[in-house]
């Protein structure tokens, strides 16, 4: 019984290794409060584990966790994306995003394998960021196609570039169009280029992205 029980115990864990989507929405004394994969917030004191994720420290509006073997920081209202099946594969074909207390669908993710902040945007043609995030992450615009991009403040000097990968947890697209504006931007928006890629619905409080191509 005990030489069957092991694999058992592995087949199940496996069948759980999926990216979590985890949110620090507020703390209340030495506790956070977390959201996983949209769930209702939930209290959470330093050492304990909440649907597999466990807290590891608390500082002002930051969070340190761990789950799926993984450790990371989050930032208040900020989602992020961990655990999963390894992480390097980008096999992944569905992205699920809590909204945020300002009604915005936010994300860690990467562009090119850098780390990025993401806010998904439907207005948006493209993915758009900053040329200050794009220095950040070595992306070389000034190759790019030259174009005039129109903004809250006027029209502004950007470049069309293509982006070698835009991964969001362990879902990874190629080959994705961007515009880099010379404008400051707090997030790099997430738009149709990448978006078209996906079926997409809302759910209650989240955003459900399913891969199509």
């Amino acid at each position: 019984m005990k030489a069957l029980l092991l694999p058992m115990l592995l087949a199940a864990v496996g069948g759980f290794a999926q990216a979590q989507s985890v949110m620090l929405t507020g703390t209340i004394g030495s506790r956070a409060i977390l959201i996983v994969d949209g769930s209702a917030p939930k209290t959470v004191a330093v050492g304990e584990t909440f649907q597999g994720v466990k807290l590891l420290s608390l500082a002002a509006e930051q969070a340190t966790v761990e789950a799926g073997g993984k450790r990371v920081a989050l930032r208040m209202d900020q989602p992020v994306s961990i655990g999963g099946n390894g992480g390097g594969g980008g096999g992944g074909t569905r992205i699920v995003l809590p909204v945020s207390s300002g009604g915005h669908f936010m994300t860690q993710g990467a562009i090119n394998g850098r780390s990025v902040n993401f806010m998904l945007d439907t207005g948006a043609t493209t993915v758009a960021l900053s040329a200050a995030d794009a220095q950040r992450i070595g992306l070389d615009f000034s190759k790019g196609q030259p174009v005039r991009v129109n903004t809250a403040n006027g029209i502004a000097q950007g470049w069309r570039v293509r982006l070698n990968s835009v991964r969001v947890g362990d879902v990874e697209v190629y080959d994705v169009e961007a515009i880099v504006s010379q404008q400051p931007m707090p997030y790099v928006l997430l738009g149709n280029s990448f978006i078209s890629r996906f079926s997409m619905r809302r759910d209650s409080d989240q955003m459900v992205l399913e891969k199509r191509f």
